[in-house]
């Protein structure tokens, strides 16, 4: 009697959390009031898709997160508008993100089920000793680049020299947007280096407008170094720390898998809204480095890839190409246009074809057996 009555409770809470007529079988999550709507979720364990509403005035994005580490996230919502995004979870307790940064956060609720397992038989994990291995060496290197870089921004900054800041700038954003699949999922360092003045009450005058969006700010839309200093040392300090969490990072096959789409949708979602350099107008650059992160994923998994699911990795490896070749038609000389001025066209085809990459990269990832990352 008991455990009907649990089951009746489990499925009215589940039903709650669906939208009415949503024949996708969404779950629907709504943005109002500086909080979700429902503010606390029950899904099963698997994969689900949320339905994302913003009823704000203001763009915002979405994320589950597992303490600090997020491990699916949706961004640049508009308002008025919603947006999908499939996660597979496993049984457990998580946060939501509920419109800009400083608001309470949600509650997601995931339940064992007969999908708890989440994955299909993947290869033995010995397969992967190689590709972990020579992705962590290529971690450590783009963190040593990414420290080499941000202190010769914050010398530049100190010694009051504006050209070089500017020039450094776009420089030290490589190695960062290369480690897009790993330090994307590191939420609390993510906040500090990376935070976009739009997700933030105050904007620009928010005191959590930090790191290189705040230099940013200073170097291309006020065009002075003053007050920079203290951000930039910060940014040193915040870029160390990461260095160190990559370090002690436990990867898995699914690190590099899943980040790669997480990061390929991030991406897209970046640049259907115009970007995220909203001042240095550098969206395409990072763009560049952030497919070069996901192609040296490609390229490692490879050996496996083409053993368990040829076909679907056949599907990437032309995808990447494809969405390579449309970046470096771009390109003029060894400078991209700005995002914002590109025709509609030309950038819906750009954003198109980053998200055929993060579609049939997630489906080799699901042949393959990836599923969600335990890292």
């Amino acid at each position: 009697m008991l455990a009907g009555l649990g089951a009746f409770a489990y499925a009215s809470q589940l039903a709650a959390t669906r939208a009415a007529g949503q024949s996708d079988g969404a779950v629907t999550v709504t943005l109002r009031d500086n909080r979700c709507q429902p503010n606390a979720l029950t899904v099963p364990a698997g994969r689900t898709l949320f339905r994302v509403v913003n009823e704000t005035d203001r763009a915002v994005e979405w994320e589950i997160l597992d303490g600090v580490m997020v491990l699916e996230e949706r961004e640049n919502i508009a308002p008025g508008l919603s947006q999908t995004l499939a996660a597979r979870l496993r049984p457990g307790e998580y946060a939501v993100t509920c419109g800009l940064l400083s608001n309470p956060r949600g509650i997601l609720t995931v339940t064992p089920s007969a999908d708890s397992g989440g994955a299909n038989e993947r290869p033995a994990l010995t397969a992967f000793i190689g590709p972990l291995a020579e992705y962590q060496v290529f971690v450590a290197l783009q963190s040593r680049a990414l420290a080499r870089d941000v202190a010769a921004l914050d010398e530049a900054i100190r010694a009051g020299d504006l050209a070089a800041a500017r020039a450094l700038y776009t420089e030290a954003r490589a190695p960062y947007a290369r480690l897009a699949p790993v330090a994307g999922r590191i939420g609390d360092l993510a906040n500090a280096i990376d935070p976009l003045a739009t997700y933030l009450e105050k904007r620009e005058e928010d005191p959590a407008f930090t790191g290189f969006h705040r230099i940013e700010y200073g170097l291309f839309a006020r065009g002075t170094l003053d007050g920079l200093a203290p951000i930039s040392a910060r940014l040193v300090a915040d870029v160390d720390t990461l260095q160190a969490r990559l370090r002690a990072l436990r990867l898995r096959p699914e690190t590099m898998g899943e980040g790669a789409v997480r990061s390929l949708g991030a991406l897209a979602d970046t640049l259907s809204a115009g970007g995220a350099e909203l001042y240095a107008h550098s969206d395409l650059a990072d763009a560049e480095a952030t497919l070069a992160g996901v192609a040296k994923i490609v390229t490692l998994v490879k050996p496996v890839a083409t053993d368990a699911a040829p076909g679907q990795f056949g599907a990437v490896e032309s995808a990447l190409a494809s969405v390579n070749g449309q970046l470096a038609a771009l390109r003029e000389g060894d400078r991209y246009p700005d995002v914002r001025t590109m025709p509609e066209l030309q950038r819906a085809a750009l954003v198109d074809g980053v998200k055929a990459l993060g579609q049939v990269m997630d489906q080799l990832n699901a042949a393959v057996g990836f599923g969600q990352d335990g890292a």
